[in-house]
C-alpha cells in the first residue's frame, strides 16, 4: 500500500478524529488542507440513501452555483441555420453540425460540455458510444438539449455543474477552488445541498443523506455535519 506524502499527513493532523464539522468550519479546514502548488479544486462528496440500479431512485441534474467553480468550460454546440449565429454570439467555443460529428469520430474531444438543439439529436446520437461514457452527451434533463442556446451557454459559463449518483449512490461534484474565500465556498456548498434535497426521489426510503465530505484535490476528506 502506498504511503501518504508528508503534506497529506500534515493536513490530516488538522482534523479531529470522529468529528463532524459545521459547514463554515469545514470550508475553513478544507482550504487549509490545500497545500499543493496549484489552485486545488474543492469537491463535495455526498453519500445518499438511494439504490441507483432502480430508475426511480437515480439522482441526476444540473445546478448553477452562485460563484461558479473557478474553471472556464469550453462549450461545443451542435446546431445549424440561424442557431449557429445565436450560439456564437452567446459565447460558444465551437459550433457546427455534421462536420463536428465527423471531427469527434476522428478522435477530437477538446471541449468540456456539449449542447445541442433538438433537431440535431438524430445526428448527435451517432456519437453515443463516444460521448456517453465520458458524460458529454447532450441531455434534456441537464438543459443541454434546448432551443434556448443563449440561456444554456450563459449558465454553463456562469458555473453550471452536473451531479449524478454513481453505482454506489454517491454524488461527487466540484464546488469551487481553494483560492475561493470561505463564504463563497459555503454558498456554493449550500446551493448544491439544497438542490439535492429538493430532487430527493419519492422512492428513496429512510435517511436520505447519509454522509457529507468536502476535500481538496490533494487533501484528506473533511466530514461535514448533516444538519
Amino acid at each position: 500500500m502506498a504511503k501518504a506524502g508528508k503534506k497529506y499527513q500534515e493536513a490530516c493532523k488538522l482534523l479531529e478524529a470522529g468529528k463532524l464539522y459545521p459547514a463554515a468550519e469545514a470550508m475553513e479546514l478544507v482550504k487549509k488542507t490545500a497545500t499543493a502548488k496549484f489552485d486545488e479544486t474543492i469537491e463535495l462528496h455526498v453519500r445518499l440513501g438511494v439504490d441507483p440500479k432502480y430508475a426511480d431512485q437515480q439522482v441526476r441534474g444540473a445546478v448553477v452555483l452562485p460563484h461558479g467553480t473557478g474553471k472556464s468550460k469550453r462549450v461545443l454546440v451542435f446546431a445549424k441555420g440561424e442557431k449557429v449565429k445565436e450560439a456564437e454570439e452567446a459565447g460558444a467555443d465551437f459550433v457546427g453540425s455534421d462536420e463536428m460529428v465527423q471531427k469527434i469520430q476522428g478522435g477530437w474531444l477538446d471541449f468540456d460540455v456539449a449542447v445541442a438543439t433538438p433537431d440535431m439529436m438524430g445526428t448527435v446520437g451517432r456519437l453515443g458510444k463516444v460521448l456517453g461514457p465520458r458524460g458529454l452527451m447532450p441531455n434534456p434533463k441537464l438543459g443541454t438539449v434546448t432551443m434556448d442556446l443563449t440561456k444554456a451557454i450563459s449558465e454553463i459559463k456562469a458555473g453550471k455543474v452536473e451531479y449524478r449518483t454513481d453505482k454506489a449512490g454517491n454524488i461527487h461534484c466540484p464546488i469551487g477552488k481553494a483560492s475561493f474565500d470561505v463564504e463563497k465556498l459555503q454558498q456554493n456548498y449550500q446551493t448544491l445541498i439544497d438542490t439535492l434535497n429538493r430532487v430527493r426521489p419519492a422512492a428513496a426510503k429512510g435517511q436520505y443523506m447519509r454522509s457529507i465530505t468536502v476535500s481538496a484535490t490533494m487533501g484528506p476528506g473533511v466530514p461535514v455535519a448533516l444538519n
